[in-house]
């Protein structure tokens, strides 16, 4: 039991600072290529890292699982990338790292509208609470018109592709495992991301010439691994040992790892950006808090 948990408290720290990094090696990624090269760049390097596991499962799976794959391939993986990728533009890491917690916010919502999940009266509070902080992100400067930071939207979208793609995972492919579903994914739609980063980009002219392109590669690469790999697979080994309310704690833990990368790198936050994130986190307390009572 005692080993139990020390595993359990490993794991926890690992993803958070795995997770809480990850928007700081995107931001390392833009130094040099584009969004649209990064986001490929982190599936194509996740795609290879996982070949050993996904390969020997394309056989075992029917045609409906791989079609269901793919799709989760597309909206859980290949296109929140991008959309990260493109709102860190200009957006800083550690705001990112914040609104990416509306994750759970969003699962919620999904599984409420079409999943007919319990939706507790005042888990309104804590949407209306997160949407709230969002709002407040948008305006407290940044690129935009009239101080409108429109890229916010960006990563409200990612982070709705994430809530679709789990209740979707939940609803119609319980019957595989968590390092299959990832695997699978992921490789189904590598092929695309290989393309358009070495037909519809200028990734390899970059790569050759440009000064410091190898070591953003090497950010990149370790996100794809670290981030989208391998912390997937210590998730769904957390899952099994603990409960759902330890496991939600990484929640609360990325945002705070994030923004502490985002200090580190000489980022400032606005009063405005502080009461906008704080919004945000306390929102997504009041909805897990409710959805574990209920």
């Amino acid at each position: 039991m005692k080993n139990t948990k020390v595993l359990a408290w490993t794991i926890l720290v690992i993803l958070a600072l795995v997770w809480g990094s990850s928007f700081i090696m995107i931001k390392r990624g833009l130094e040099v290529y584009s969004a649209g090269e990064v986001g490929a760049l982190r599936i194509l390097a996740a795609c290879i890292f996982l070949l050993p596991v996904s390969l020997p499962q394309l056989k075992k799976l029917s045609s409906k699982h791989l079609k269901l794959l793919f799709g989760m391939g597309l909206l859980g993986s290949f296109i929140p990338a991008f959309l990260f990728a493109i709102g860190q533009t200009q957006l800083d890491s550690g705001i990112t790292g914040v609104m990416n917690g509306l994750t759970p916010i969003f699962v919620l919502i999904v599984g409420s509208i079409f999943f007919k999940q319990r939706f507790d009266k005042t888990m309104y509070l804590g949407v209306f609470l997160a949407f709230l902080g969002t709002t407040i992100l948008l305006t407290a400067g940044g690129g935009g018109l009239s101080g409108f930071n429109y890229y916010a939207i960006f990563i409200v979208l990612a982070t709705m592709c994430y809530g679709l793609n789990l209740n979707f995972i939940k609803y119609y492919l319980a019957d595989l495992s968590a390092v299959v579903i990832t695997g699978v994914s992921i490789l189904l739609v590598g092929p695309l991301a290989a393309v358009y980063l070495f037909v519809g980009t200028d990734f390899t002219e970059k790569l050759a010439s440009t000064p410091g392109a190898l070591d953003a590669l090497g950010y990149v690469s370790l996100l794809g691994v670290l981030s989208t790999s391998i912390a997937l697979i210590l998730f769904n080994r957390l899952v099994q040992i603990t409960t759902p309310v330890f496991t939600s704690m990484v929640t609360y833990l990325i945002p705070i790892v994030a923004m502490a990368w985002g200090l580190i790198d000489g980022e400032t936050l606005t009063a405005g950006q502080i009461g906008g994130m704080g919004a945000i986190l306390l929102g997504v307390f009041i909805t897990n808090r409710k959805k574990k009572k209920a």
